[in-house]
């Protein structure tokens, strides 16, 4: 059957202006279902609702002009004084003091702050609530639905969105909650910072990414297998690698190594083959997604730096050898400062962890400041990422103080967490530094970070894709 709707109806329907849409949508409707059969009513007024809230959507918005007493634009080696940015439909129009500012603006001024990009976190969970009762922790995640689970994952969103972190890439989920997660910020539905996702961190049996690894035998049912993410060969890999695609993931996470808070492995042997390797970042790089390697051992982790990984996770244990090869293959280092800092003030205060654990955290922890001031004198490509998660959600920005402690100076630590985390993340054209045709993702702090680099814990403004979420001077959060 050949169904007429008039083309003045059409018209109408997608033109419609704001106020009108709320004055007209009933008559609309109402006139549409004269001119279609009732089976088409309900399907094509979804379309016209659509079609009114993209109208509604698209009203031009007046400019908003940002002011400080100075800016880092997250690529330059010093500040810009005074800071001023110009915004408009969610990109940034002009940075810089002689910007042009238009009559319509409306202008924030932040006085005595510093305006930076948006920061960036390449190693997060924001599906994973930190409990401080490590059992119940345990038993939660075996009990809640996962409606409930992925419920617990939103105000960990929006917290990390508060604490100015505008992109996250989360490494590691279950039940697929990071790409529901993910695609619900995306599209308006809750607060949170834009997010790269992993599906499943792809590991062998019993190791790290095996989430069966510690419980008996066959309680789940079935041996964990490639659909969960284990592998225990190279075709496997390949295999693991499309289905993460197939449903949703930006980039492919692998456990190289064992863990710290995994319960039958060293944290620093190594858990995949050499071919395993090359066959999962092969497939991974043929299907245009990056790739990053949980590593805390050394022989695993060169394992993953000969098979082209982007990324090492942790590198607790990284030697010479190892951070040699990553400085001449341009693998980038995300060391996750915030994790073994936790865990160390927890073990401190009688914070109960199994003693296998226990005995692992205690390794890491002794070896990883050294690791990284060797990473830094070598010139290793240093990300920013925390392992949010591990941690309480939105204690992220302490990561920036712990990398100066380590050895950073303070403006690499900031470009670490905004403009090589876009690198690392594929997104440099689009966020990571204050530039014309960039997204206005913009954060500021209070004073200067670079004299002091905890101001990156007191974030006071943030303005995500143009939108402004924070404001802590004129009392509105969103």
């Amino acid at each position: 059957m050949t169904v007429y709707v008039p083309f003045q109806l059409i018209c109408e329907t997608v033109t419609i202006g704001t106020k009108a849409a709320k004055k007209n949508r009933k008559l609309i409707l109402m006139r549409l279902s004269n001119n279609l059969p009732g089976s088409f009513v309900s399907l094509f007024s979804l379309a016209i609702l659509a079609s009114l809230s993209l109208a509604t959507a698209a009203a031009p918005a007046k400019p908003i002009v940002l002011k400080a007493a100075r800016l880092f634009d997250g690529e330059s080696n010093s500040l810009v004084m005074p800071g001023l940015i110009v915004t408009a439909d969610g990109k940034i129009l002009a940075v810089g003091p002689k910007a042009a500012i238009p009559a319509d603006a409306q202008i924030i001024d932040l006085g005595d702050a510093t305006l930076l990009p948006g920061f960036i976190d390449a190693h997060t969970h924001l599906s994973g609530d930190y409990n401080e009762d490590w059992k119940a922790a345990l038993i939660d995640g075996l009990q809640k639905p996962v409606s409930e689970l992925a419920l617990d994952a939103i105000p960990n969103a929006k917290i990390t969105l508060m604490a100015g972190f505008t992109t996250v890439r989360d490494v590691g989920s279950g039940d697929f909650i990071d790409v529901g997660l993910r695609n619900a910020i995306r599209d308006g539905i809750v607060p949170g910072p834009r997010m790269q996702v992993s599906v499943h961190a792809l590991g062998s049996t019993g190791g790290h990414c095996d989430d069966q690894a510690g419980f008996r035998y066959n309680l789940f049912g079935k041996e964990s297998n490639l659909e969960v993410g284990v592998i225990n060969s190279p075709d496997q890999a390949r295999a693991a690698v499309r289905l993460n695609v197939k449903y949703g993931a930006d980039v492919i996470k692998t456990c190289a190594t064992g863990g710290v808070l995994s319960l039958t492995d060293d944290v620093d042997t190594p858990q995949l083959t050499q071919a395993e390797l090359d066959a999962l970042v092969d497939e991974a790089h043929a299907l245009r997604r990056k790739t990053a390697a949980h590593a805390h051992g050394a022989s695993g982790a060169l394992r993953a730096i000969r098979a082209g990984i982007d990324s090492i996770e942790h590198g607790s244990f990284l030697t010479d050898e190892a951070l040699d090869l990553m400085k001449e293959k341009g693998t980038y280092l995300v060391p996750t400062l915030m994790a073994p800092y936790w865990l160390a003030d927890r073990l401190e205060h009688g914070t109960y962890y199994p003693p296998a654990i226990a005995a692992k955290a205690r390794l890491a922890i002794r070896s990883i400041d050294a690791m990284i001031a060797k990473a830094v004198t070598k010139g290793v490509k240093i990300g920013l990422g925390t392992d949010a998660g591990v941690f309480p959600h939105g204690r992220n920005a302490h990561e920036f103080a712990l990398l100066v402690k380590a050895g950073m100076s303070p403006l690499n630590a900031l470009k670490a967490g905004t403009s090589v985390d876009a690198e690392l993340l594929g997104l440099s054209l689009l966020i990571g530094s204050l530039e014309k045709g960039k997204s206005a993702d913009i954060v500021a702090v209070p004073g200067n970070p670079l004299t002091d680099i905890t101001a990156t814990e007191r974030v006071l403004f943030v303005m995500k894709e143009g939108t402004v979420y924070r404001d802590d001077a004129r009392g509105s959060i969103k």
